[in-house]
């Protein structure tokens, strides 16, 4: 696109480096900030990027405009060493902007951003597996400081180490205030200028994906999603992809995001497959570190064999049926959202925690992986901001009124102790549908839901030694057996819901 004229001559004119840092860590964020003018329209009128070397390796990276004549750039190095940038703009005064930094080593509490390992799994780019357990907080990000901190200080007690989150603003029940940023410029609520971004709505986004990682949990930003009063998800697709692009330039330099196309793709009707194939393609060729790409469905299950989809995201309550999902799809399955522990009229929303508990268990005891919601109302509901009505953390985060989280997390521990990824055996006996996962020969996780056997049947190696110990998922917790097991072993059970099974080979 051409400028205009006279918006080249201020450009000229004012556009003035500043100073970068020198030295950055390993997978985190290494900023370049121009100074530039702000007239016309910088977010179409100018293009500005970088090119980053450090030896053979080379990455270029698009920048954005940041406001009050503010242009950026970000990058996130994954190799350590000198690195040198130049930058590129179709303004002669961003043009050619020389420089240099630094790459240091990773501090121990940084592992790098998430990636798929060995087709079902995944890991941090340093190797350490990565063991999702997320959690939906839609709207947390549009409730203001106060509510924010609350929901941060939930966070850290470790629960969860994925939070699912729109970058749009949600219309929906318990959702109905106004956030306090806009992401175009534009009169509130319908009347926006599409080719005008609001730094401070970003600048807001940017800060809570920083303090996610700080506690060590991947924000999985929804990029689109139908619970809409403000028009955002009927902008045509020029818009679409200025708004993708713009987000990609900002978010992708932060090693803990991932992209998720959209919250029930399928309830979009404005929007095509072909659409939402442009999308996926979009993210893959314009996002310089290839972050996680998933797509979360209502009723009409993607197919997620699209090899530009890093993982399958379903929103589906059978999570049992992980196994099949994996040998249909051959990437790892991961169902976002499996119904909510709550006490909500809608179906979707009152689960127990206990079948919430056990929901975690059959789908992690089956190849997959689980994620958590609550939605609980109160007899005295909440005044916040300009609505009064209750807090619920699957809309806006607050605290957790529920009983599932601290028994997520000891499975969460238990699969995180595990000595590697687990996969799915068969290796007991009688047709209930009990579900089992292993390490090779060396542990094996059994799970048999909440209808207990006296007993059990365990096929184990014939020439191994093993211990055994009985776990109650609900209890938290875990019981030694008497004696060592090998071959076909018959295992007395408490007849207690929840019960679980961990063997361990023995090494002598």
């Amino acid at each position: 696109m051409k400028i205009r004229q006279t918006t080249i001559l201020v450009l000229l004119l004012l556009a003035v480096p500043l100073v970068a840092q020198l030295k950055v860590e390993k997978w985190r964020t290494f900023e370049i900030v121009l100074k530039g003018a702000s007239g016309g329209n910088p977010f179409v009128d100018v293009q500005v990027s970088a090119d980053f070397s450090n030896g053979a390796i080379k990455k270029t990276v698009s920048g954005f405009y940041d406001g009050n004549g503010i242009y950026k750039i970000r990058f996130m190095p994954q190799e350590t060493g000198s690195w040198t940038y130049v930058t590129t703009s179709n303004v002669k005064s961003l043009r050619n902007k020389k420089g240099k930094f630094e790459c240091i080593s990773n501090a121990a509490n940084n592992h790098g951003p998430v990636v798929v390992k060995d087709t079902f799994n995944f890991a941090y780019a340093d190797n350490k597996p990565y063991y999702p357990f997320g959690t939906t907080c839609y709207a947390w990000v549009h409730q203001g400081d106060s509510l924010a901190k609350q929901t941060l200080q939930t966070l850290s007690h470790g629960y969860f180490n994925k939070m699912r989150m729109c970058i749009f603003p949600k219309d929906y029940d318990w959702n109905k205030n106004e956030p306090a940023l806009y992401p175009f410029e534009g009169k509130p609520l319908t009347a926006w200028d599409y080719t005008r971004f609001n730094p401070a709505y970003f600048q807001n986004i940017e800060k809570r994906i920083a303090q996610l990682d700080s506690l060590g949990i991947e924000a999985d930003l929804i990029v689109f999603h139908p619970y809409d009063r403000w028009g955002f998800k009927s902008m045509n697709r020029k818009t679409d992809d200025l708004y993708i692009n713009y987000i990609i330039a900002r978010f992708a330099s932060y090693k803990n995001v991932w992209w998720s196309m959209a919250n029930e793709y399928d309830f979009m009707n404005e929007k095509t497959m072909e659409d939402w194939d442009h999308f996926i393609k979009l993210f893959a060729e314009k996002d310089p570190y290839n972050h996680l790409r998933g797509i979360h469905n209502g009723s009409k299950v993607y197919d997620h064999t699209n090899p530009l989809l890093t993982h399958a995201s379903i929103q589906n309550d059978e999570t049992f049926k992980a196994k099949e999902l994996r040998r249909k799809y051959k990437k790892p399955v991961v169902y976002d959202e499996c119904r909510y522990e709550g006490n909500i009229n809608w179906s979707w929303g009152n689960l127990t925690a206990e079948e919430m508990v056990n929901k975690f268990w059959r789908g992690v005891t089956n190849g997959g992986y689980v994620g958590h919601g609550e939605t609980y109302v109160t007899e005295n509901p909440v005044k916040w901001g300009n609505e009064s009505s209750d807090v619920l953390w699957w809309s806006k985060g607050g605290v957790l009124r529920g009983q599932s989280q601290e028994r997520i997390k000891f499975l969460k521990n238990i699969i995180e102790s595990a000595p590697g990824y687990l996969r799915p055996v068969v290796n007991y006996e009688w047709w209930m549908p009990y579900s089992a996962v292993a390490y090779k020969d060396e542990y094996y996780l059994n799970y048999y839901n909440l209808d207990q056997p006296r007993s059990q049947i365990v096929n184990l190696p014939q020439k191994s030694k093993y211990k055994v110990e009985i776990i109650n998922a609900w209890d938290m917790t875990i019981t030694s057996v008497k004696g060592e097991f090998s071959g076909k072993s018959l295992i007395q059970l408490p007849q207690k819901p929840f019960t679980a099974l961990r063997i361990t080979k023995i090494n002598k």
